[in-house]
């Protein structure tokens, strides 16, 4: 009897913020050990699955770099990376289309269909949906062509709005088109934090393997607003590969996104204990 009381004061608990969240579209990029692992990959869709039953809009954006190198060392070709940015010529190109569009948007959507969900897969080529142009180089990598890898230039979300209407679950793979039907590799963290802003979605989150943002001590930073997160950057605390998330979060609290999250995804249920604490787990960045 205890332990059903103690689940029933765990849903009390929740109730403020499910109130708040109803009615409410929330983007997770879907990314690092959580999509490796299986354990956490079913707890990611039964995660997913929940949100829509009690009345949100999830929006699940997804990666798959590990999984496109894998598949391009089976097929003889070395991957080249620049400032972390895979080269994508138009063979790799193919291969990321295949991987990203095919296999693991796939796979995402039948383990959440699986859990209860009706999800859908999309890539930024259906209903026009990821607007892209070729990424402009940096000062530091001017010179060098990295193909086809683009960033967004805009997000149309037509399709998304017509799927939640209809109690669908997108599913969104970061390939995007330009006005002349050329097919382009966006990072997923960009890819996320634009579609979020477009949306003005409530909460953009962000899966990861670390805890979140660590200061120079490598303590966990729980929150911090737009102004001390720049001044981590130029402080260089955040590198590397937290900096697209960083910007990425940056970026979709000034397109009207109300909070974003950076945690930690091979934590058991981390998108639940994230938006239904009130402590949370991770790092939230603020405006």
């Amino acid at each position: 009897m205890r332990r059903n009381i103690e689940k029933a004061q765990i849903l009390v608990e929740a109730l403020p913020f499910i109130r708040n969240l109803y009615g409410k579209t929330i983007v997770i990029k879907f990314g690092g050990n959580a999509m490796i692992d299986e354990r956490l990959k079913e707890m990611f869709a039964e995660d997913v699955v929940l949100t829509k039953y009690i009345g949100m809009n999830p929006v699940v954006v997804h990666g798959g770099g590990p999984q496109i190198t894998e598949v391009m060392d089976k097929m003889g070709k070395k991957p080249v990376f620049i400032e972390g940015i895979r080269i994508t010529d138009g063979e790799t190109m193919d291969i990321v289309e295949m991987v990203l569009g095919g296999k693991i948007n796939k796979e995402i959507v039948n383990r959440i269909n699986q859990h209860g969900g009706k999800a859908v897969g999309l890539t930024g080529k259906d209903g026009g949906l990821i607007q892209a142009r070729k990424l402009r180089m940096s000062r530091k990598g001017h010179g060098i062509d990295r193909g086809l890898v683009g960033e967004v230039e805009s997000i149309s979300p037509q399709i998304i709005r017509s799927l939640e209407e209809s109690r669908f679950i997108p599913v969104i793979a970061p390939i995007g088109v330009d006005g002349k039907g050329r097919t382009y590799n966006i990072n997923a963290d960009t890819a996320a934090g634009a579609i979020a802003a477009t949306l003005k979605a409530e909460k953009l989150i962000f899966l990861t393997d670390v805890e979140g943002i660590l200061d120079k001590n490598r303590k966990l930073l729980s929150t911090l607003n737009r102004k001390e997160a720049l001044r981590l950057i130029k402080n260089g605390v955040i590198t590397s590969g937290m900096l697209p998330k960083v910007k990425a979060c940056l970026s979709a609290i000034e397109g009207g996104v109300k909070k974003t999250h950076i945690i930690d995804g091979r934590i058991t249920h981390s998108i639940l204990l994230e938006i239904f604490t009130k402590k949370g787990i991770g790092t939230e960045i603020v405006a």
